[in-house]
């Protein structure tokens, strides 16, 4: 892994931060609530489905 100052590089965690950072500037704040609210919801179609095929 990078050590912070060698030769410009980042940490995984100050990429992270920063690519996060452009993400809501690009997006804004509510970008994040959407992206989790569809999530949460395939999670929940997924777990009906392997429901559904465990019962036949």
């Amino acid at each position: 892994m990078a050590q912070k100052g060698s030769k410009g590089e980042m940490t995984v965690k100050e990429a992270g931060k920063k690519g996060g950072e452009t993400t809501k500037q690009r997006y804004g704040e509510g970008y994040y609530e959407s992206i989790g609210k569809k999530g949460g919801q395939k999670v929940r179609e997924l777990i009906k489905r392997g429901k559904e095929a465990s019962e036949k």
